[in-house]
């Protein structure tokens, strides 16, 4: 990863760039602490790597679903027949079980490379894993028959962080107080806006009302649009990090900080994506 910008941003230690994400939001409450003299400081190449490590290892754990779906999966009774989103799949109950550890062990990992750094080479490789073992399990096993859509969302999703980045590096977005100002905005929108909807849902007299609304192929398109803005400014936000930590020569142990933090977005952005292409699909389907 060359230099990112020539827009950089230092800030003083009592400033902060806006959280992009939990990790970020870890590494952005952190005063700059430049390395000492026979320290070596955070470097862009090094962040590269690490970022491409953490996305090896999302694929290693796609690996893992096609190879436990291929031995044991299969073998089992698929007794569970599912709608998501306009695609109708059947399953076991192994698969599902499988996948939920997944998802579950993914929101655990994250919290804890948020407020344990030090542990980020260890529960960073575990989060990406079961990033990819759920992406699979989307990819091959709900939308079976549309496996294109995964290809679809990867490619789309290397032309947004390309986009993004050069953005970002020719000054064309920078991470002012206005940027912060709007990203914050839309995110407590879309905070807002699920917690209502959370609300509303448990609540038996409004449940019908808010369950018609989300249920909406409008609506839901428009909510993961929304999503995906965020996530994609959220990028922005993190090169602006990376160029923080590279430019205040910080020591190079905050190089899996901010490596995992972009990973986690691209990830996100990914997600987003595929989301999209499958409710346009499924729409069409019908």
């Amino acid at each position: 990863m060359s230099k990112l910008s020539s827009n950089q941003t230092k800030t003083k230690s009592s400033g902060s760039f806006f959280r992009s994400n939990p990790v970020m939001n870890r590494l952005n409450k952190m005063d700059v602490v430049s390395a000492a003299p026979d320290e070596k400081a955070a470097g862009y190449g090094r962040i590269t790597v690490k970022t491409a490590y953490f996305l090896l290892m999302t694929v290693v754990g796609m690996l893992a679903y096609l190879t436990l779906n291929q031995l044991v999966f299969s073998g089992q009774a698929q007794t569970l027949s599912i709608a998501y989103k306009g695609f109708t799949f059947t399953t076991s109950v192994m698969t599902i079980i499988f996948a939920a550890v997944a998802g579950v062990l993914a929101i655990i990992t994250q919290l804890i490379a948020a407020f344990v750094p030090a542990s980020i080479p260890v529960t960073g490789t575990v989060y990406s894993m079961c990033q990819g073992f759920i992406i699979s399990f989307l990819v091959f096993t709900v939308i079976k028959g549309y496996e294109y859509l995964g290809l679809l969302a990867l490619a789309i999703t290397v032309v947004v962080v390309f986009t993004m980045s050069i953005l970002y590096t020719t000054g064309v977005i920078r991470v002012t107080k206005k940027f912060k100002m709007v990203l914050m905005t839309l995110l407590f929108g879309m905070i807002g806006i699920s917690l209502f909807s959370l609300i509303g849902f448990l609540i038996p007299l409004t449940r019908p009302f808010v369950s018609s609304i989300l249920g909406n192929f409008w609506v839901s398109i428009a909510l993961t649009v929304l999503s995906l803005i965020i996530a994609c400014l959220f990028l922005i936000s993190d090169f602006a990090v990376i160029d923080h930590v590279v430019e205040n020569r910080m020591p190079a142990k905050y190089e899996w900080m901010a490596s995992f933090g972009l990973a986690f977005t691209i990830l996100w952005i990914y997600v987003k994506i595929l989301d999209l292409l499958i409710q346009i699909v499924g729409k069409s389907k019908k």
